[in-house]
């Protein structure tokens, strides 16, 4: 079972704080209950679920899941596990900041991961983002760790790093906890921790033969997630199974 929520809170504000260069914290991302408990058996000390991956183990497109059945899933990831979880919220569905924070609460999360596309495929403008995540803030008070994706390096931004460094500091302001520029090239990675300080860094997670974790962590990050990398490579593997067990079937 969970800890309190409470204590979860404070375990996962530690985990990031306590960095250092070339350890950032890894953090799996879990679809569902059994892949949680996977990967909390694995020994990590903290979990964090990708919209998309859910989505798909719910058979929904990305950004298409109903809100409902995203904290419903959220919920039942966080039940089965003992560690901390923080949970992909995508845009916040459209929902008001005390509406957005009781839910997250209710679904025993002690994190949340709000990206800067609007419910239009474009990104939101940046100032009233910001104002949002700030009630978010407001709302939730110190405990909820937030943090704050920006898209601009997926979103078709023309200066995707000048850009994204301007968003976040502007969410820094607001009260995020950490920044996330998603998909961010490892090579942008010292420019952005140089103009963040202290600021947590999240990086994507690299294909394989990519830059290590440890690598990620020289070059700034404070942490390191993987969408729905993870659920993919299990569906590859299970599909590979599958093929295996049609082949040796009787026909």
């Amino acid at each position: 079972m969970s800890p309190t929520v409470g204590s979860a809170a404070q375990v996962l504000h530690r985990l990031h704080r306590d960095r250092v260069a070339g350890d950032p914290l890894v953090l799996p991302g879990p679809w569902d209950a059994v892949s949680a408990r996977a990967f909390e058996a694995a020994g990590f000390p903290a979990l964090a679920t990708p919209s998309a991956g859910i989505a798909a183990s719910l058979g929904y497109e990305d950004g298409a899941t109903p809100a409902a059945e995203m904290f419903a899933a959220v919920t039942r990831i966080v039940r089965a596990v003992s560690v901390p979880v923080t949970a992909d919220l995508e845009g916040g569905y459209g929902l008001p900041a005390p509406e957005l924070v009781k839910r997250v609460r209710e679904s025993g999360a002690v994190g949340v991961n709000l990206e800067d596309t609007g419910p239009g495929g474009g990104l939101k403008e940046p100032r009233a983002h910001a104002e949002w995540l700030a009630e978010v803030r407001a709302a939730a008070g110190p405990g909820l760790l937030v943090n704050a994706r920006v898209d601009t390096y997926i979103r078709g931004a023309s200066e995707p790093l000048e850009e994204a460094i301007a968003r976040a500091r502007l969410y820094a302001a607001a009260g995020a906890d950490c920044v996330y520029p998603i998909a961010a090239p490892p090579a942008d990675l010292p420019a952005l921790r140089a103009a963040l300080g202290n600021l947590p860094l999240n990086a994507l997670a690299a294909p394989d033969g990519g830059p290590s974790f440890a690598e990620l962590g020289r070059l700034g990050a404070t942490r390191i997630t993987f969408g729905d990398g993870l659920l993919l490579r299990a569906r590859d593997d299970l599909a590979a199974l599958a093929t295996k067990l049609r082949g040796n079937a009787t026909v």
